[in-house]
């Protein structure tokens, strides 16, 4: 048995991380572990709309990610989640001492031997199993999806050649899974700036494929990393606003990108090996 099954953990392993696609997968990997094909003896949903909702005597017959969803399936329902900003999924043996406060916890779920904990969850639902395309169908191709899709994940990213490459990116109706970090760590390793036009980016096959490699390359990690080190620099740019940049030694600037359709959202980026 792994050492994260062993003791009280959170799901995703990731305290001090972003959520991102690669932070669910890893999150639905270690619950699906627990949870898979076992009968649920505890649920508490602690969100008014859902309160009465009880699963107990159901059993879980998936635990999977849809870009930065989550998905439980367990009878005809199923429990779906998104971390948003703080969230996270914790894995307890039965009397292991929680690791954040109760007040957060907005789910709790039991099966023989464990307590399965969803705290500060930014999107909590149960649903109809026959209604998840309702939650996730307008998602673009999934990153770490078994049915990655690179063609129409580009011709997605494409459709709208005047808008800014980091909006494109982070819009999750073309590529599913990608979050603020690996965006702007996207933008810097393939040389471009945030603002430019994605009709502007030479070869938007490989900003596609290179999405693909740099998630999947995290998404076992307990720890992301952009630049492969894991204990130094794990970022480029993200969150090193005035540092030197890793290549040339230019403060790293930052800035905020959004439209009618994203919200607001850090940016960071090199003024000389970007443009």
């Amino acid at each position: 048995m792994s050492r994260r099954r062993d003791c009280g953990c959170a799901a995703d392993a990731r305290y001090s991380l972003m959520p991102e696609g690669d932070t669910v997968w890893l999150a639905a990997k270690n619950l699906s572990a627990v949870l898979d094909g076992r009968v649920l003896t505890r649920c508490d949903i602690r969100v008014p709309a859902f309160a009465t909702v009880d699963l107990t005597g159901e059993t879980v017959e998936s635990v999977v990610s849809r870009g930065k969803h989550l998905l439980m399936r367990a009878g005809d329902m199923t429990i779906h989640s998104h971390l948003k900003m703080e969230g996270s999924w914790h894995l307890y043996r039965d009397g292991t001492p929680w690791r954040r406060p109760a007040w957060q916890a907005r789910a709790v779920l039991g099966v023989e031997g464990w307590t399965v904990v969803g705290f500060s969850l930014g999107l909590l639902e149960v649903i109809p199993r026959a209604d998840e395309e309702s939650v996730v169908g307008y998602l673009g191709p999934d990153l770490l999806g078994d049915d990655w899709d690179a063609d129409e994940a580009l011709r997605r990213l494409t459709a709208d050649p005047e808008r800014a490459v980091g909006l494109a990116l982070l819009d999750q109706r073309n590529l599913a899974g990608l979050g603020n970090v690996y965006r702007n760590e996207l933008c810097f390793l393939r040389g471009v700036l945030p603002t430019r036009a994605v009709g502007e980016v030479g070869h938007p096959e490989k900003l596609v494929d290179l999405a693909h490699r740099l998630i999947d390359a995290n998404k076992d990690r307990a720890n992301r990393t952009t630049t492969g080190n894991l204990r130094g620099e794990t970022a480029f740019v993200s969150q090193r606003e005035g540092k030197p940049c890793l290549r040339c030694g230019t403060p790293i600037e930052r800035g905020q990108l959004g439209d009618s359709e994203l919200t607001l959202r850090d940016t960071y980026w090199c003024p000389r090996c970007q443009s």
